[in-house]
């Protein structure tokens, strides 16, 4: 196996650049190159045509470097999967920061989610989940890399709960559990239908619905202010 790749990667890189060797200066590069060549390919020809032909062809490299670096197409896929996640998990910690209540996550919901289809994010994600019936050891992969996700969303939901006399009502991490497989359903729903109308609609009522919460949960409290006031 090892003499093979070493023979393929002595072939001449397809579009006719130089070729790196493993463990020269340049194998960050090349390694970041590969992921980007994945990205592209799952975005324009999905998984079933993400092979390392493919991926090798539109990036400019030789093949036999993905199995170097990665291991296997999959393991590669992963990646490719891990950067777009890491991307806009920093995009949505950015835009959660300063989100103090729930109308403005409803808010930041939508943005994010318009964001996410834009950047292509879902179809990455949309088309790994597609190759788990082919690929089934995908499956707890994917799920692993869920995880950070439904942390997040346990933190932010913990913060801006605090306090409405709603914080403990529901184990947290079943609400954070709940929301990112409301959110992802989603995404993954607008992605295959390639229209975000119905998307649309539902954040908006959720912003009204968050905004009416909101106005009586400082009602309430005034009230009870109120009464107890000499």
């Amino acid at each position: 196996m090892l003499k093979a790749v070493a023979n393929v990667m002595r072939q001449p890189n397809p579009k006719g650049g130089p070729m790196e060797a493993p463990g020269s200066r340049g194998t960050g590069n090349t390694k970041h190159r590969i992921v980007d060549a994945a990205i592209e390919t799952l975005k324009k020809d999905g998984f079933a045509g993400a092979s390392a032909r493919t991926i090798a062809e539109r990036g400019g490299f030789n093949q036999a470097l993905i199995f170097y670096h990665f291991g296997t197409i999959d393991g590669l896929l992963l990646a490719a999967l891990d950067r777009t996640s890491e991307e806009r998990m920093r995009a949505y910690r950015e835009a959660i920061e300063g989100a103090t209540t729930l109308t403005e996550l409803a808010t930041v919901a939508g943005r994010v989610f318009r964001e996410d289809l834009r950047s292509g994010h879902i179809k990455v994600m949309a088309e790994l989940i597609a190759g788990t019936s082919a690929h089934p050891g995908l499956g707890p992969e994917i799920s692993r890399r869920v995880e950070p996700w439904i942390e997040l969303t346990r933190e932010v939901g913990q913060r801006v709960s605090r306090g409405t006399g709603f914080d403990g009502v529901l184990p947290p991490e079943d609400m954070a559990f709940a929301v990112v497989s409301l959110f992802l359903g989603i995404e993954l729903m607008s992605h295959l239908d390639g229209d975000t109308t119905r998307a649309e609609r539902l954040f908006s009522v959720a912003q009204g619905l968050a905004s009416t919460f909101e106005g009586l949960l400082r009602f309430g409290t005034g009230a009870m202010v109120g009464e107890e006031a000499p």
